[in-house]
């Protein structure tokens, strides 16, 4: 007989690893105990090394479907002859943590029982077993039992018990387990009726969906506001209520055959909307399903989600003459943070909602749904939140405790202890008090959660970001070092993170965005970069032009248009359609402002040149969210086009002239903004491709990078992932976070950690 002792470190905690471990020590003939700890799962084997062999290959193998292991200790040791196999209580070990587990969608066993008149937790709404159910969302602390989470508070029956410390029942030590008679409740409030408990409360809120209402629904991480999607009506009003003219709504649907009703779908796609993440999948919409323009103004795509939790279950139930494709959009006003207290959804949302379908478990962090597409068979991030937050990214090197606190839009913060960099979920545009404290409280939970007091801070250059403010702050208080870094030299450090790049070696970044503010204090935003972790050099970058009006221009790509005419020395002729779009007021404002050089930053922005493009053809404008012209651009691309303008490049400026004058002429000609707009895309495709042979030549270097916010164009990833891989480049894209600014603060940290260092 030998004994061995094995420390087990990943997402091991809540996710029925305990239970596996023990019913693996049965079948090996193992004794000795398990227990989970604050630093992760510690085992005590005693057997014969044969026996002792095959359970820990078992382990390491075949874990729980919702377990990660990260890594695996085992030591010899001398230990007491044991009977049996045990699982002991938890141990607190101050200092240490481990990984927590995200938010899990319902499993299929649950779902089952859910929907079984036979069941005892029949119709519940709340139902969960140790592989499905909350965790991020109702967890307080470390180690993940019970009482300290927000189940806290309600005290498990006589059967909920039994099955709790069942080590062979699927709900061992399932930290959220409940039934009707000790659990959850829900509930259904409106104006025009009697609040209804349970399933009374339920059936009131389909009949609100039913009749055309708008209903606000308290879900896993915060509310959604729920209406029939193919009620035009409906949907209008819910745009004209919630202050969201144009921007596309999610929708959520009861199983896949919905979602093949309504959009195509590959199989790459199908596992990706199946998945236990059960996020906002990107699909190309079936023609002719007569879903309103409204859902998704000027979109070729649908955002689509299945039901994730038993309540979303009920409340989308398929019945005859019952709705089948529902709106499902975040419970807020606007750019404001997801709504997640009963209370606040009260005062919020009464404007908004026609009915409210509360429930009395509290959410300790609001988090919002994630939204994906799928790239080359792979999960290819918009937004990186529920399901997935806060999984880490492994760092090739241990790393000391850093904050890195993002950015103003899209903003998520990193954490980094040991070998983990700890991404929050998506925290949203820093522009207002309630978001900014959803950041501030995220910071304050995760340090908690993860045990850690950060040694250095991290946060962009951006003096003005209150992510920015945030760390000067910080810094000053805790007298620790702050370390000020370059937007797109975080992208691309993300990018390389993101692909577990463990060298010194320098790589070319193409980083294109909106807005980043540059080493010169100009916005910088097509930046084609040699560097690596430690250091970049700016090697080309799109030549200067105009903002007039700084940062509210974003909202006029008609102004951006005519300020690039303006610098490029081309005419302001009323049959462009930027230039006709502008009244003589504007357009007399803008000159002035123009020649004067008044409140016009100079920006280097890939993103400003996609919205000058949209309004040359005249798709877009005004904008009423970010990116809408540049989305709409790529929307009407065509891939059988192969056609592209020329460019020029003067030293390492990247010049506009020809490729807005060649626009022009195409437009002049009545060519189809389709046609421009493909070729317009290829252009700076081909423009990379060129940029990065050059590099090449001169400096020996074939890995690229894409990072930035445009890179969520997916026609101008594809042709640029395709061409530069053919020319025998190793390109590499986001994978596990976005590339837009949701990622910048995993670059913040990497690159902190080398400073630091």
């Amino acid at each position: 007989m030998v004994s061995k002792e094995i420390h087990i470190k990943g997402i091991v905690q809540g996710v029925g690893f305990r239970p596996f471990v023990f019913s693996m020590a049965k079948k090996y003939n193992i004794t000795g105990w398990v227990r989970n700890s604050s630093a992760g799962v510690d085992i005590l084997a005693n057997g014969t090394p044969q026996d002792i062999g095959g359970f820990i290959t078992e382990v390491k193998t075949n874990p729980p479907p919702l377990a990660k292991i990260d890594e695996i200790f085992e030591s010899d040791i001398n230990s007491d002859d044991y009977n049996d196999f045990t699982i002991l209580q938890s141990q607190k070990i101050p200092g240490e943590f481990i990984p927590i587990s995200p938010d899990v969608s319902i499993c299929s066993e649950c779902q089952k029982e859910l929907f079984d008149p036979g069941n005892h937790r029949y119709r519940y709404p709340f139902i969960n077993c140790t592989n499905c159910g909350p965790r991020l969302t109702i967890i307080k602390e470390i180690p993940y039992d019970r009482p300290n989470t927000t189940m806290a508070e309600f005290s498990m029956c006589d059967r909920c018990q039994t099955e709790y410390d069942n080590p062979l029942d699927r709900r061992f030590h399932a930290q959220p387990i409940a039934c009707p008679d000790c659990g959850p409740q829900v509930w259904f409030e409106s104006s025009t009726s009697a609040p209804k408990n349970g399933e009374s409360g339920i059936q009131q809120a389909r009949h609100f969906l039913k009749d055309g209402k708008i209903i606000a629904i308290k879900g896993l991480g915060g509310f959604h506001l729920a209406c029939d999607a193919l009620n035009r009506e409906a949907v209008s009003n819910l745009r004209q209520r919630k202050k969201r003219s144009d921007k596309p709504f999610a929708t959520m649907v009861f199983g896949i055959e919905t979602v093949e009703k309504y959009c195509q779908i590959n199989d790459a796609e199908k596992i990706l909307i199946e998945s236990p993440e059960r996020p906002i999948v990107i699909l190309l919409r079936k023609k002719g399903t007569h879903i309103p323009e409204q859902i998704a103004p000027g979109m070729k795509t649908l955002g689509v989600m299945l039901a994730y939790t038993p309540l979303h279950l009920l409340l989308l139930e398929p019945e005859n003459g019952y709705p089948d494709l529902f709106v499902m959009t975040s419970g807020n006003i606007y750019d404001e943070t997801i709504t997640y207290t009963n209370e606040s959804a009260k005062e919020v949302l009464y404007s908004i909602a026609d009915g409210f379908l509360f429930h009395n478990r509290d959410i300790n962090i609001r988090i919002d749904d994630s939204v994906i597409t799928e790239y080359n068979g792979q999960k290819y991030f918009y937004r990186r939140s529920r399901g997935y937050a806060p999984n880490a990214i492994i760092l090739p090197n241990r790393s000391p405790e850093i904050l890195a606190v993002g950015g103003e839009l899209k903003n998520t913060f990193c954490l980094t202890k040991k070998k983990y960099a700890f991404i929050s979920h998506h925290i949203g545009d820093l522009k207002n008090m309630e978001t900014y404290q959803a950041f501030t409280e995220g910071i304050a939970n995760y340090q908690h959660m993860f045990n850690a007091k950060p040694q250095f801070i991290a946060c962009d250059l951006h003096p003005e970001y209150l992510s920015t403010k945030y760390a000067y702050h910080y810094s000053k208080a805790n007298n620790i070092p702050l370390l000020q870094v370059q937007h797109h030299h975080a992208h691309l450090a993300a990018c390389l993170a993101d692909n577990t790049w463990d060298s010194d070696e320098n790589v070319i970044g193409i980083c294109l965005d909106g807005t980043g503010y540059g080493l010169d204090k100009q916005i910088w935003g097509c930046e084609i970069l040699i560097g690596g972790y430690r250091m970049f050099q700016r090697k080309f970058h799109l030549e200067y032009m105009p903002l007039p009006g700084g940062d509210s221009a974003i909202l006029h790509p008609n102004r951006i248009a005519a300020a690039y005419l303006w610098k490029l020395g081309l005419p302001w002729d009323d049959h462009i359609s930027s230039i006709k779009s502008l009244t003589s007021e504007e357009k007399s404002v803008m000159k002035r402002q123009l020649e004067s050089h008044i409140n016009t930053p100079n920006t280097s922005s890939m993103g400003r040149l996609f919205d000058a493009v949209a309004s040359l053809i005249g798709l877009r404008h005004t904008i009423n969210y970010e990116a809408q012209a540049a989305i709409e651009l790529e929307q009407i691309t065509e891939p059988s086009i192969t056609d592209a303008y020329k460019f020029e490049i003067t030293e390492n400026i990247i010049n506009l002239n020809s490729v807005i004058s060649n626009i022009l002429s195409d437009i002049n000609h009545s060519i189809h903004g389709a046609v421009i707009s493909t070729k317009f895309h290829n252009t700076i495709a081909n423009l990379i491709l060129f940029l990065c042979k050059q590099i090449e030549k001169e400096n020996n270097l074939h890995h690229v990078a894409l990072s930035g916010g445009v890179w969520q164009n997916q026609y101008l990833l594809r042709k640029t992932y395709q061409i530069l891989t053919e020319e025998g480049f190793s390109v590499l894209i986001h994978h596990h976070i976005p590339p837009n600014d949701g990622g910048i603060s995993l670059g913040q940290a990497v690159i902190a950690n080398k400073h630091y260092k």
